[in-house]
């Protein structure tokens, strides 16, 4: 199994044995639902609500992770995202979820088996596109494209719309639906 793999199924295990709500999110999800790409780091999900982050991130940065900066939890309680380091020196980022949707997305969450034996629990096809599209940077683009396409007609574009645009209006960021609505009259 790569250690990138490895590290996945790793963090999947700790936090389902704590009861805890995760998924996949980013490039390994992308490995699932769009074109295969380089990734070099497992990003996750993991519904900590509002209030109770610390108790989370305590826990992760009390086993085996380790943050990959000094102030991991200062960084991690005003941004969102813990970074981490596997004992395996894999870099895995953790968005700290607590919005309706986050959580609708773990729970829409199915199993794939990437390699024999490393099943990891990804986001759907649909979820990703609208973490991407909130993300909006260049990379999350090109993943949206190559989702798009290999998904097509598959796709529940009325799903992602009901979800995507009250998070693009929050973001305050018009472009993000106009993308959206290429994407949807392409597909």
């Amino acid at each position: 199994m790569t250690p990138l793999l490895a590290a996945a199924l790793e963090i999947q295990t700790f936090c389902d044995e704590r009861g805890w709500r995760s998924c996949i999110i980013g490039g390994i999800a992308v490995l699932r639902w769009g074109e295969a790409r380089f990734t070099r780091d497992v990003d996750v999900t993991l519904l900590t609500g509002f209030g109770k982050e610390r108790e989370f991130i305590e826990t992760l940065l009390d086993a085996n992770y380790r943050g990959r900066m000094t102030d991991a939890a200062d960084f991690a309680l005003k941004n969102r995202v813990l970074l981490l380091e596997s004992p395996q020196n894999v870099p895995i980022d953790i968005a700290l979820a607590g919005f309706p949707f986050e959580g609708l997305a773990i729970d829409r969450a199915t199993q794939f088996e990437f390699e024999p034996g490393c099943h990891l629990r990804t986001c759907s096809a649909e979820d990703l596109i609208i973490h991407k599209l909130f993300a909006f940077r260049p990379r999350d683009l090109t993943d949206v494209d190559s989702i798009a396409a290999k998904q097509g007609g598959r796709l529940d574009w009325p799903y992602i719309e009901l979800h995507l645009a009250p998070l693009a209006e929050i973001k305050e960021q018009p472009e993000i639906m106009a993308r959206f609505a290429k994407l949807r009259a392409e597909s």
